[in-house]
């Protein structure tokens, strides 16, 4: 049986998140079900939901649960923030040491979740879910899938259902993850990043029983914005003068061919040749921009360097740091230089680990 949280300072293992927006006719029957799974679980776990500034009861309803059962939390928006903001205060504010994510429609199946925690223990930090058979109309599914092949293509990680809610992620590969806009979908791209193993399982989707879907075509236009912003940082973000450098060299290139041009009108008759030549002006102009493109680069450059010394980031992520137990007995000449004894190193000639996020 999985173990209760009487206490407020006994931190979960597993924190499940879901994601609620005007679903009153759901939350019912989604928790009893969820409880249902989780129960079953040998392991500790609170149910965190994330009440999107719901208009239609869903809050009362959700403070009613929390009320009655000790796993249950519930963070309220005072207004609509959307689907983005709802999944960085699940991040936020979930205890757990692995952050399951869930819509609140009854479209996710909760019975997927251990499925999504048997993966994860085979070494996984990522496991995201796929939508094979997705129950929804043929205007969300197609734009969809399309989205999804640029996205993977774009992102270099081929997961088929980037928009699938229902993920689950170790807490170290997201902890320090600030969602804008969109980008909630990109979150196994940031985890990708820092050298997170990702994974990807099929999982059941269920057609909506209550309520209407909040989909729009808009969505879509939205996303694809956020993915060139995320292309920009992931590929330039520590080095943005490769970016306008490269840049840089492509207007270069094309001023060097139309001066050539320029020149070969000159020396090779019957082409006229005029001093105000338009293709003389645009090599001109182009090697201009070239050189202001430089600029902002170096601009980029000393801006990224400042923000990474100022807020003590590094630019590497560290898995873990495994050190040696000293050798006793052997006394050294430079006492300065001797280890000090750390936390965690017995004499049993073992090696201590300790693991950063």
């Amino acid at each position: 049986m999985a173990t209760r949280l009487k206490h407020p300072e006994i931190a979960p293992k597993l924190s499940v998140v879901v994601l609620v927006f005007n679903e009153a006719e759901s939350i019912a029957p989604l928790h009893e079900e969820l409880m249902g799974v989780l129960e079953a679980l040998d392991i500790a776990f609170e149910v965190l939901y994330i009440d999107d500034g719901s208009r239609d009861g869903s809050t009362e309803r959700l403070a009613q649960l929390a009320h009655k059962d000790p796993h249950v939390r519930v963070v309220s928006f005072r207004r609509n923030f959307g689907q983005t903001a709802a999944v960085q205060a699940g991040i936020d504010n979930a205890r757990g040491e692995i952050l399951a994510f869930m819509d609140g429609d009854l479209q996710n199946d909760p019975h997927d979740i251990p499925r999504l925690l048997e993966r994860m223990g085979e070494g996984y930090d990522v496991v995201s879910g796929w939508r094979k058979d997705r129950q929804d109309d043929a205007a969300r599914v197609l734009p969809s899938r399309i989205a999804n092949w640029i996205i993977a293509r774009v992102t270099g990680l081929p997961l088929h259902d980037f928009g699938c809610t229902l993920k689950a992620y170790h807490r170290d590969v997201i902890q320090d993850v600030k969602l804008y806009g969109e980008m909630h979908r990109f979150i196994p791209v940031y985890a990708s990043w820092v050298g997170a193993r990702i994974a990807e399982i099929p999982v059941n989707h269920r057609p909506r029983s209550f309520g209407k879907s909040k989909y729009s075509l808009s969505r879509t236009s939205r996303v694809m914005l956020d993915l060139m912003t995320v292309k920009l940082l992931g590929s330039y973000s520590t080095k943005p003068i490769y970016f306008f450098g490269f840049a840089a060299f492509g207007l270069w290139a094309l001023a060097l061919v139309f001066a050539a041009i320029v020149i070969i009108q000159k020396l090779l008759p019957p082409y006229p040749f005029a001093h105000n030549n338009p293709l003389l002006l645009l090599a001109v102009f182009l090697a201009i921009v070239g050189v202001q493109f430089i600029l902002m680069g170096l601009l980029a450059e000393l801006s990224i360097r400042t923000y990474h010394e100022s807020q003590g980031k590094t630019t590497y992520v560290v898995r873990e740091i495994i050190e040696g137990t000293p050798v006793r007995g052997h006394a050294s000449s430079r006492p300065a230089l001797q280890p000090s004894p750390r936390r965690g190193e017995g004499g049993n000639g073992r090696p201590s680990v300790r693991t950063r996020g």
